[in-house]
């Protein structure tokens, strides 16, 4: 072993040793690293680097490298590669990077070396430092966070990463070598782990619970679900979830069945990618809870993992997906690849702090200005990734395709999604109004739609970003969260009279997307994890972030929510729950609803509470059991507002949550209320389901101003019965004219004179009326045809 030559520290035979040098620079295997039986492929992408070196580790912290190797790059893709013998699974690997402003020098050693250093930043903006150890943008699984625990205990800190003339530990930052606590890769073997048949859902029957992976089960609640469910018909199946698997992948597996009976039909997971959150505090806040800092596009985050050990954090999530799967239920991922974790220039063109994408060739991988530095442009986090690139948008492809192949996920949500499609090199906002023509033509989006149809996978967009509201706007075949949609709901639904903006809504948005696949493409959501809970959206007036622990404090967050808190009232406050979850569920489109919505969650008026890992952002499942959910024990001195206040029935269960199960069910079993296509009554049509706005009578139109609408959704074109709801959102009772045709059923009356019956009744008890039917003010009442 040539020991002490930089390059040179490898056994020249078995394992380790490299295998068929002279083919590394025309070899054409993929990126990442790939085991073999008796080989490792290692293959990184950097076409400005002018060296790389491949080091292999004993463990991933508190040694230096134990071998190295220099990489060889093919000119024709510029990815550099190597191959070494007998690589063991479990293998920690990691790079460093020389360039043209850091050029290699014999003389360079580990260990706060300058030799070869010529800037931090050259003018055509690369940053090349051999000081500060990268891992790969491919890896499938991370060894750890930039910063952990441990880095703390020994007296270390994230600044050692930094670039610049600064100081740290008193060696100049540029210098500081970052091989000892640097993240590294994993190398995996193949992995077996089923992850079950994908139910393959057609969009239109898609019924969206939006949830973190650790909120879902981390309260102890989690580990009392029988007793807690104990009686609810459809939940015989829910099982508790063991103590040690609360807040990880293997938690959220025994939430499928839940789900299942709650009437969902799918779950979108807030960002399971590796993030920066090892060092999280349970006990104040800090950090980032939601995970919208993305540092590795193909490695399950190990936080949320019970199984740490190298490959046990893939195993347990495709054993997570398994579990969606077997219940017939599919899985969605938020994914952020507007940008990374890797923050930005800090004020300082000649600072950075890269551990992966921009060490490696930061002029391909991220958006630069004339003077060279990071923008964050659009995304207004640090840094922005740039999709004129080809390397970028492989990246974002190689890793859709990863988690639909091998991990089993059945679609994605894209966070600041417009960042995608901004095309050729812009980073000014002055740019865009010339660039929106290419937007729907952009390679990335048209591509990421063709994956999502070949996979038969949803692909859907937050349609905003910073600079731009693109909501109706994505090629054909996307989905979109809408946002006109929350508006419109949230503003009719506490009395504004915004008659047809609501109408247009609650029928699918026909505007934006009649020439977009139809109203499935709409994401109808009233909140979501960025915001109040439904709770919280009729309880406060303003958001409340200055809250203290475990409901805050915290920065941020929209000072405009549309919001009331029902003038203090708690019986009309559940009304309104119960009117926001009626409109959802009856609209036209995809409903989305927020993890613990469905028994009244609340933050306290928290609408930002994106550094809050606590009682406050996770499901507190004893608020199913009582009718006074928010006077349960938080387990802090601090409680929850008691802004649900006790319900009128009489039994010690969450009238909220029954009636949330009613809906979802109601709705996956109703053909009426899962279109494809608009309606048109002047279309012959096999999925012609038609949405009639009327007045109270049933024959007046409506008028600008109107709060009372009577809504006849008509069935028959899919061999369904019709729906007919009655809304008044007037704050006196209304009377409403029956259909002449027909018999109608009462099915759900939102009102409280109905809560000690849960505001909601099967087709056979439902009381058959007709004529006329007073509907109390701000309520809505919903019958269905019936045969009889």
């Amino acid at each position: 072993m040539k020991y002490y030559q930089t390059g040179y520290n490898y056994p020249e035979s078995g394992d380790y040793s490299p295998l068929q040098l002279e083919t590394w620079s025309s070899a054409k295997y993929p990126l990442g690293a790939r085991y073999e039986s008796d080989r490792t492929t290692f293959a990184v992408y950097s076409k400005n680097a002018t060296r790389i070196l491949l080091e292999i580790y004993d463990r991933p912290t508190g040694e230096i490298a134990k071998y190295d190797y220099w990489m060889a790059k093919n000119p024709e893709d510029h990815i550099w590669r190597a191959t070494i013998a007998g690589v063991k699974p479990g293998t920690y690997y990691a790079f460093r990077c020389w360039g043209s402003n850091w050029e290699y020098d014999g003389e360079w050693q580990r260990g706060n070396s300058n030799a070869g250093f010529l800037a931090d930043v050259d003018t055509f903006g690369n940053r090349f430092n051999p000081n500060k150890v990268l891992f790969d943008p491919y890896a499938r699984e991370i060894s750890h966070d930039k910063e952990t625990l441990a880095m703390y205990a020994a007296g270390e800190d994230g600044g050692m990463y930094a670039t610049g003339g600064g100081e740290y530990k008193g060696v100049i930052c540029r210098e500081y070598d970052t091989g000892k606590w640097s993240p590294k890769g994993i190398v995996l073997a193949p992995d077996t782990t089923p992850t079950g048949d994908r139910p393959h859902l057609p969009p239109e029957t898609s019924i969206i619970y939006e949830a973190h992976v650790r909120g879902l089960t981390r309260h102890p609640s989690a580990g009392r679900l029988q007793t807690i469910l104990r009686g609810i018909d459809g939940f015989e199946a829910v099982v508790n979830v063991p103590e040690e698997y609360r807040g990880t992948y293997a938690g959220a597996a025994y939430m499928a069945k839940y789900l299942k009976a709650l009437g969902f039909t799918t779950i979108e997971l807030l960002p399971v990618h590796e993030t920066g959150n090892d060092n999280n505090p349970d006990d104040k806040p800090g950090g980032n809870y939601w995970g919208y800092m993305t540092f590795g596009y193909f490695a399950p985050d190990r936080r949320y993992a019970y199984d740490k050990s190298p490959g046990g954090p893939t195993r347990e999530f495709k054993r997570m997906v398994k579990a969606f799967h077997d219940e017939g239920l599919e899985v969605y991922l938020d994914v952020v690849y507007n940008h990374t974790g890797e923050g930005g220039c800090c004020g300082n063109n000649d600072v950075t702090e890269f551990v992966s994408f921009g060490g490696f060739d930061v002029t391909e991988y991220y958006q630069l200005n004339d003077e060279g530095y990071l923008v964050d442009g659009a995304t207004g986090c640090g840094n922005q990734l740039n999709f004129s690139k080809q390397v970028t948008r492989n990246l974002v492809l190689d890793s859709l395709t990863y988690w639909l192949e091998e991990m089993g996920v059945d679609g994605f949500r894209f966070d600041l999604a417009p960042v995608l499609g901004r095309d050729p090199d812009g980073s000014d906002r002055e740019d865009w109004a010339d660039q929106k023509k290419f937007f729907k033509k952009h390679p990335l989006l048209v591509e990421i739609e063709g994956l999502g149809r070949s996979y038969k996978a949803e692909m859907i967009a937050e349609a905003w970003d910073i600079w731009g509201y693109e909501v109706g706007n994505f090629p054909d075949g996307w989905g979109e969260w809408n946002g006109r949609y929350r508006d419109a709901i949230r503003r009719f639904l506490k009395g504004d009279g915004n008659t047809f903006d609501f109408i247009d809504r609650v029928n699918g948005d026909y505007r934006d997307f009649n020439d977009q696949g139809g109203p499935a493409r709409s994401i109808n959501f009233i909140v979501a994890h960025d915001g109040f809970t439904l709770m919280d959206l009729v309880s406060y007036n303003t958001k409340n972030n200055l809250n203290p622990w475990p409901f805050g404090p915290s920065d941020g967050g929209n000072d405009s929510n549309d919001s009331w808190d029902s003038g203090g009232n708690h019986g009309l406050r559940r009304q309104r729950l119960r009117n926001f979850w009626t409109v959802q569920f009856f609209s036209r489109g995809i409903p989305m609803t927020v993890w613990g919505d469905e028994f009244g969650r609340t933050q306290n008026g928290n609408n930002n509470p994106y550094n809050i890992d606590s009682v406050a952002t996770w499901n507190h499942y004893d608020s199913i059991a009582t009718r006074s959910p928010h006077q349960v024990d938080t387990g802090y001195p601090i409680a929850y507002h008691d802004n649900f206040g006790t319900a009128t029935n009489f039994d010690d269960r969450n009238p909220l949550f029954i009636f949330a199960a009613y809906l979802a069910r109601l709705r996956r079993g109703s053909q009426a209320l899962k279109q494809r296509v608009y309606g048109d009554t002047t279309l012959e049509s096999p999925n012609n389901v038609t949405y009639l706005f009327k007045k109270t009578d049933g024959k007046g139109n409506l008028v600008r101003g109107d709060r009372c609408i009577r809504l006849l959704i008509d069935g028959s074109a899919v061999g369904d019965r019709d729906f007919l709801l009655l809304i008044n959102m007037y704050h006196l009772p209304v009377k409403f004219s029956l259909p002449i045709e027909g018999k109608w059923a009462r099915i759900i009356d939102t009102a409280g004179w109905a809560e000690p019956e849960y505001n909601c009744w099967s087709i056979e008890t439902a009381a058959r009326l007709s004529g006329e039917y007073e509907v109390n003010g701000f309520s809505i009442v919903v019958f269905e045809e019936i045969d009889d």
